[in-house]
């Protein structure tokens, strides 16, 4: 029996110095680092020798981060960058709602009455002519050019064909003649405008 009493413990303490190197080697990083240097110290090389880390040796770079000598800041990407997730969703619901409250609201409102003005009953027949007034207004405008530039002419005809007076006093008939008949034309322009601003008042 005290055989086998030995062979536990001795089992025992293998196995408590198994979990001792264990719990060792979890605490420490693996020290790969220092083992090339200490054959390159052993082959005799001349280069001064190089301070041990201690960071490496004493700090588990579970939180610590020996390149930057700080702590762990987090991930390089976000584990759910790409993804869908329910927060996102449930803030797009929540904006699409807020949306729609909105305009429901806006439709809500009272309608102001004195603020709304009824259309004419010909307004649909006033939108169909004025697209064909367009080109006819093009056309009219060409035609009372034409009539005022034949009148200044027939009028410096005349004017020449009378032949009166020097040529300083042609000239200044001419432009007598020509002034009268381009305020003649201004004002049948005018009428025409004044004309149809009535119409579209009415």
């Amino acid at each position: 029996m005290s055989s086998n009493h030995a062979s536990l413990d001795a089992a025992a303490t293998d196995r408590k110095a198994r979990l001792a190197k264990l719990a060792a080697l979890k605490r420490k990083q693996p020290e790969p680092e220092t083992e090339p240097q200490t054959e390159a110290h052993a082959a005799g090389d001349e280069t001064e020798p190089a301070v041990p880390d201690v960071t490496q040796k004493y700090l588990s770079g579970r939180n610590y981060d020996a390149e930057t000598r700080g702590p762990k800041l987090g991930f390089d990407s976000a584990p759910i960058e790409g993804q869908i997730t329910l927060e996102a969703q449930a803030a797009e619901i929540a904006k699409t709602t807020a949306e729609q409250a909105k305009q429901e609201e806006a439709g809500d409102q009272p309608i102001d009455l004195f603020k709304l003005q009824p259309k004419k009953p010909n307004w649909d027949l006033k939108r169909d002519l004025d697209e064909k007034m367009n080109i006819l207004d093009v056309r009219t405008q060409n035609a009372i050019a034409r009539l005022v530039r034949q009148r200044i002419g027939d009028a410096q005809r005349a004017a020449q064909a009378k032949g009166a007076g020097s040529n300083g006093d042609k000239q200044g008939d001419e432009v007598g003649i020509e002034g009268e008949m381009l305020v003649e034309g201004i004002h049948v322009r005018e009428r025409e405008e004044e004309r149809d601003l009535e119409d579209e008042t009415a």
